[in-house]
């Protein structure tokens, strides 16, 4: 079944790029992620990636489901299978999480060197405070003993 999902990932991708006419498909960039085929080989999931705005996805989208018909013939003559599978595209949102877990690993990351340097800067802050009220206290010391006769 990984065998046959392989190949037909790439005879899509070929067909997508030179054989799919329809402007709504060229719209956006797609990219096949992922092909799941069932057990029989009588359906076959391809998710697809899409780049571009919503807006554009779901035109993508909808043009990927109207070729699937043809995309379907096409495989079942280019695999030279008994019965070609039915072909059903789904959006794959994986590569958007991904891309947002990262962007929230990258704010958490400048969250912790900010208040890492924040607390560098008060430990700094602190150790002048108490500098100066340690100078502050040995002055009145020195000032005391020094005016005793």
């Amino acid at each position: 079944m990984a065998r046959v999902a392989a190949l037909i990932r790439r005879e899509t991708s070929e067909l997508l790029i030179n054989e799919v006419r329809d402007e709504r498909i060229h719209q956006g960039m797609v990219s096949i992620t992922e092909v799941e085929v069932s057990g029989d080989l009588q359906h076959c999931k391809i998710f697809v990636s899409i780049f571009g705005e919503e807006a554009d996805r779901a035109e993508v989208l909808e043009g990927l489901k109207a070729a699937s018909g043809f995309l379907r013939g096409e495989l079942g003559r280019r695999l030279q299978m008994r019965r070609a599978p039915e072909v059903v595209f789904q959006l794959d949102r994986g590569l958007e999480r991904g891309t947002s877990v990262l962007n929230l690993l990258g704010q958490l990351e400048e969250e912790r060197h900010d208040s890492a340097a924040a607390e560098a800067a008060c430990a700094v802050d602190d150790c002048a405070v108490e500098t100066a009220t340690e100078n502050a206290a040995e002055s009145k010391a020195q000032s005391s003993s020094s005016s005793d006769p």
